[in-house]
């Protein structure tokens, strides 16, 4: 499917250059299930092995992309997602309670969801949405969305540069092992929040004091 939708990775960005590679990352972080981190690898091959794209222009173009799709996902989530929340989440059992717990524990722990969201397929597509419907604060979201999308695009970028075709066989395995990581550590932590429930309700009322309000 996502052949049908893309077409070769690789044909796109010899004709396109690095617009493809900002369009799709970028398309991504808004919340689009597409293979990012496979096009910013395709990319730096392709830099590696023709010369045609420099490292550095396909570093920058992956960070914009990847800031900007970022932001405007955060926005959705902050001026949809929220509000839905408020208004629907109760009839699936979201109760104002959970969803303001959802923000108590974005307000802690926000930052290193949107950093090393951005290394897991998964939470790549939903950091930014979830961080906007939880009402992260924007200046604190901008600096580790910029910071993760920097060392991500860099990290991989270099690696199929200097490692050519190599990387491939490593890239499979190491997302898997991320996707792994992360599911263990959701399950880790519904169970704590289960444990420590009651306590991360009354904190969450302090830091968040009164009713939830849609905007």
């Amino acid at each position: 499917m996502l052949e049908f939708v893309l077409g070769d990775l690789s044909h796109l960005i010899a004709t396109h250059g690095l617009w493809i590679v900002a369009l799709v990352i970028g398309l991504e972080s808004m919340g689009l299930p597409l293979p990012g981190e496979t096009c910013l690898v395709t990319a730096s091959l392709y830099a590696g092995a023709t010369g045609n794209l420099s490292l550095g222009a396909v570093i920058a173009a992956a960070v914009a992309g990847a800031v900007i799709g970022d932001s405007v996902g955060f926005w959705i989530g902050r001026s949809v997602g929220q509000r839905a929340l408020v208004r629907h989440g109760p009839r699936i059992g979201i109760t104002p309670e959970k969803i303001k717990l959802g923000r108590y524990l974005f307000l802690r722990h926000g930052g290193k969801v949107v950093f090393l969201g951005r290394f897991v397929a998964v939470l790549r597509v939903l950091a930014a949405l979830l961080a906007g419907a939880n009402q992260m604060a924007w200046p604190r979201f901008f600096l580790f969305n910029a910071t993760g999308g920097l060392v991500w695009a860099t990290v991989f970028a270099c690696g199929a540069y200097f490692f050519g075709s190599r990387i491939e066989a490593v890239t499979g395995p190491v997302g898997v092992c991320l996707l792994v990581l992360a599911a263990a550590g959701l399950i880790w932590l519904i169970v704590m929040l289960r444990k420590h429930e009651a306590r991360l309700l009354e904190e969450a009322e302090q830091a968040l004091p009164g009713p939830l309000m849609p905007t």
